[in-house]
C-alpha cells in the first residue's frame, strides 16, 4: 500500500504483479464511499459489469468492449494486474451553480492482456467506466459493446429519434420500457423511473469519438453511434449544413493510445439528488485554459424569437427592419435593465463569409455603441463557415471587439463533427471569445476544460412554440430531470404571452406564445442552468410589466450556492440558489396543479425580505395571471404556494 498527496487529495493505490493476479478470482468489486453503490466487474469469458444500489440490482450483467478491425477487446479478458485508489477533493468552478464541487470516489483499474485497461469509478452519485488503449498504431473502431441491461419495472422519458442529426426532440413517455419497440433509439441522457429508484444513463468526456445514443434490445439497452462519414456535402438549411451522404462501416478512426468516453450510470432513491448531480462534469477533462477571468456569464436581449417586433420602439421594427437603428434600440433596452449582452442572430452578415457585413447593419458602430452603454455583443454564425477558416474568423471577431459567438447548425455528432466543438472552443479561448453552441449535440463536460463555452442548445426549447405543441410544462419538467444532468442548456425562456393548454396555438411568423403560466416561465431563470440566458421576448412586452422586468434584471445566471428543496422526477421541482447575500427560489410543476409548502430552513439565521411572484387565482384559465406579494421570513418560516396547471413561482429573498 502506498500513499501520496495529489492535487489537494490523498490517493491510495494497490498494484498486483501479473504472477499474483493469475491467482485472483475473476470478479472485482468497487464500492462507493458511502457503500450504497456496488459495481461488480467480471472477467470470465467476457468483460461485464453489474450495478447494485442499496443491495438492489439496477443493471444486470452487461458487456463492455471495443470491436477493432482486427480483434475484439473484452472477449476472453485476462487480467495482467490491477490497482485500486480512492480520491477525495474539490473542483473550484470559474462559475456555475456553486463556487466549488466536492468529489469523492473509489476507483479500480484493470490492466488487461492486449494492451488495454478498464477504469471503473464508484461515486455516491453513480458509477462510470471507460476503456483505455495503449496501442502503438492508429486503430479503426468498428463498434463498441456498451450494454445497459436495466433490471426491474421502469417507466422512461425517452428522447426518441430516428436520426443522428437532432438533439431538440420531445420526450416520449413509456409506462414500461418493454413497450419500446426493438431498435428504437434515443439521445442521452435518458431517465428511467420506478416506484423506488431513478436511473440515468449518460456519457462524459467525449472527444474525437461519436456521441452515444441508446437503442432498445431484447435484454435492455445498448449504445449505438453514428458511423464514420465517408462523403459529406453542404445541403439542408440554406445549403450551409454539412450533410453526410456516405458512411463507412466503422464508427471511429483514432490514435491507438487514448482514453475513450466515460459511460455513466446515475442511481438514486431521492429525486432531489438528480437536480444537484454533477457527475458528467466531474468526469470531464479538467480546465485547459490558464486564465478564465475574462469569461463573463450573463443575460442577453435577443430579436429572433419574437421576429424583431417592438411595437413601442418609435421606429420601424420586424425582421425586414433589423438594422443599426433597431439594434441600438435593443442595446438601450439592455443597458436600461442591466442586461450584459445583445445577441444578434442570423442576417447580420453573409452566411458563407463572416467578413461581408450586410450594409444595413453597421456592426462596428453597434459594438462601439454597446461598449459605451456597457452592453457587449454576441454574433451568430454557422459551424461550417466558421470551420472553413477558423483562426482567421476568430482573430477578426476578436479584433472587432465581439464578446462571443453563437455557433449554429452542427446537426451531426459523428467523430468528425465532435472534433469541431473542441477546436472551436480552443480557438475561441485563444482570442478570449465566449461560445454559445446551437443546433448542437448534447454537452458531455467540454465546458469544464473550456469554460468559455457558456451554453449549449440540445434541448426542445422555446423556438418550437413557433411550429408545434411539443414544448409544454410536461416537457419542461422532463428536461429538468434528465437533459440538464448533461450540462447547461440554451432554452431561451422569457415569454410574456403565456397560454393554457387549451388556448395555445403555434405562431410563425409573428409573435409566438408559450404553454404554461407566467410564473412557470420566470422559474426557468432559476431552475434551468443557463450561464448565458436569453430574454426571448420583445422589449415592448417587458416594458408592460415593470415588476417582472425588475426581477429579470436582478436574477443572475450563475450562483454561489444551490440547495434543492423539493423534487419528484418529471413532476415538480423547487430549488434555492444564492448569489452573494441574496437567495432566489424557483418552483415549477407539470400540467398537474398542486399545493406545496416551502420550508425556509435553508436560509441563514435572521430576517429576510421575500418578494414572491406566484400564479394568480385564475391562472388555470388565464396563464398570464400572477400576483406579487412581499413578506418577512426567517429559517423557521413555511410558505404555502398553489402552483396552477403548468404553473410556477419565484421568490427573491434578501436581508431585511
Amino acid at each position: 500500500m502506498v500513499s501520496r498527496f495529489l492535487g489537494g487529495a490523498f490517493v491510495f493505490g494497490l498494484l498486483l504483479s501479473p504472477a499474483i493476479a493469475k491467482a485472483l478470482p475473476d470478479t472485482f468489486e468497487v464500492l462507493s464511499p458511502d457503500k450504497k453503490m456496488e459495481v461488480l466487474i467480471s472477467t470470465a469469458n467476457q468483460l461485464t459489469y453489474q450495478l447494485r444500489y442499496k443491495d438492489v440490482l439496477i443493471m444486470g450483467t452487461s458487456r463492455i468492449g471495443l470491436q477493432l478491425s482486427d480483434r475484439r477487446l473484452g472477449d476472453l479478458p485476462k487480467v495482467k494486474s490491477f490497482r485500486t485508489s480512492k480520491y477525495q477533493g474539490a473542483i473550484p468552478l470559474p462559475y456555475g451553480k456553486s463556487r466549488k464541487l466536492t468529489e469523492s470516489y473509489n476507483q479500480l483499474v484493470l490492466q488487461l492482456e492486449g494492451d488495454y485497461e478498464l477504469v471503473v469509478r464508484a461515486y455516491n452519485e453513480g458509477m462510470a467506466y471507460r476503456l483505455q488503449t495503449i496501442l502503438k498504431d492508429s486503430v479503426v473502431i468498428l463498434n463498441e459493446d456498451a450494454e445497459f441491461n436495466l433490471e426491474g419495472a421502469y417507466a422512461v422519458a425517452f428522447p426518441e429519434t430516428n436520426v443522428f442529426t437532432s438533439w431538440e426532440v420531445p420526450f416520449k413517455s413509456y409506462s414500461n420500457v418493454n413497450a419500446i419497440a426493438q431498435s428504437t433509439k434515443a439521445i442521452t441522457p435518458v431517465l428511467f423511473t420506478s416506484q423506488n429508484t431513478s436511473v440515468v444513463i449518460a456519457e462524459s468526456d467525449l472527444f474525437d469519438y461519436p456521441g452515444m445514443y441508446l437503442k432498445k434490445t431484447t435484454s435492455g439497452f445498448q449504445g449505438t453511434w453514428a458511423p464514420y462519414p465517408k462523403r459529406t456535402e453542404l445541403g439542408s438549411w440554406g445549403n450551409f449544413v454539412s450533410v453526410v451522404k456516405e458512411t463507412e462501416n466503422n464508427i471511429a478512426k483514432t490514435i491507438g493510445t487514448r482514453s475513450f468516453p466515460w459511460r455513466v450510470i446515475i442511481a438514486t432513491d431521492d429525486d432531489k439528488s438528480l437536480l444537484s448531480n454533477e457527475l458528467v462534469y466531474k468526469l470531464a477533462s479538467p480546465l485547459a485554459i490558464q486564465d478564465a477571468s475574462w469569461i463573463r456569464p450573463g443575460k442577453a436581449t435577443w430579436e429572433w424569437w419574437h421576429d424583431a417586433m417592438v411595437e413601442d420602439a418609435g421606429i420601424p421594427s420586424g425582421m425586414d427592419n433589423r438594422n443599426t437603428a433597431l439594434y441600438k434600440h435593443y442595446i438601450d433596452f439592455a443597458a436600461a435593465n442591466k442586461l450584459e449582452y445583445l445577441m444578434l442572430d442570423a442576417g447580420w452578415s453573409n452566411i458563407f463569409d463572416l467578413s461581408k457585413i450586410q450594409e444595413k447593419n453597421d456592426i462596428h458602430e453597434l459594438i462601439r455603441y454597446g461598449k459605451e452603454k456597457h452592453v457587449d455583443i454576441f454574433l451568430w454564425c454557422v459551424a461550417t463557415t466558421l470551420m472553413s477558416d477558423l483562426d482567421r474568423y476568430m482573430a477578426m471577431l476578436s479584433d472587432w471587439g465581439v464578446a462571443g459567438i453563437k455557433v449554429d447548425f452542427f446537426d451531426r455528432d459523428d467523430q468528425e463533427a465532435i472534433s469541431w466543438y473542441k477546436k472551436i472552443a480552443a480557438s475561441a479561448a485563444k482570442y478570449q471569445l465566449m461560445v454559445n453552441f446551437h443546433g448542437c449535440s448534447k454537452p458531455t463536460g467540454l465546458e469544464r476544460a473550456f469554460p468559455n463555452i457558456v451554453n449549449y442548445e440540445a434541448v426542445r426549447g422555446a423556438e418550437s412554440n413557433k411550429w408545434d405543441r411539443t414544448v409544454d410544462p410536461d416537457q419542461n419538467m422532463m428536461t429538468l430531470f434528465s437533459r440538464m444532468l448533461a450540462g447547461p442548456l440554451d432554452y431561451t425562456p422569457g415569454s410574456m404571452r403565456n397560454k393554457t393548454r387549451e388556448t395555445f396555438k403555434p405562431i410563425d411568423p409573428g409573435l409566438p406564445s408559450t404553454q404554461g403560466t407566467r410564473c412557470h416561465e420566470l422559474a426557468m431563470y432559476i431552475l434551468f442552468h443557463q450561464p448565458f440566458a436569453m430574454l426571448c421576448d420583445s422589449p415592448a412586452e417587458y416594458r408592460k410589466y415593470p415588476d417582472i422586468m425588475e426581477f429579470l434584471s436582478l436574477v443572475p445566471t450563475v450562483f454561489d450556492e444551490t440547495k434543492v428543496v423539493q423534487a419528484k422526477a418529471n413532476e415538480v421541482a423547487v430549488i434555492a440558489k444564492r448569489s452573494g447575500n441574496t437567495w432566489y427560489l424557483g418552483a415549477m410543476t407539470n400540467w398537474t396543479a398542486r399545493d406545496i409548502t416551502i420550508d425556509c430552513s435553508f436560509l441563514p439565521k435572521g430576517k429576510w425580505k421575500a418578494v414572491l411572484f406566484q400564479d394568480g387565482m385564475d391562472a388555470d384559465v388565464n396563464a398570464q395571471a400572477y400576483e406579487v406579494t412581499t413578506r418577512v421570513v426567517d429559517q423557521n418560516s413555511k410558505i404555502n404556494l398553489r402552483l396552477a396547471k403548468g404553473g410556477g413561482a419565484v421568490i427573491r429573498m434578501y436581508r431585511n
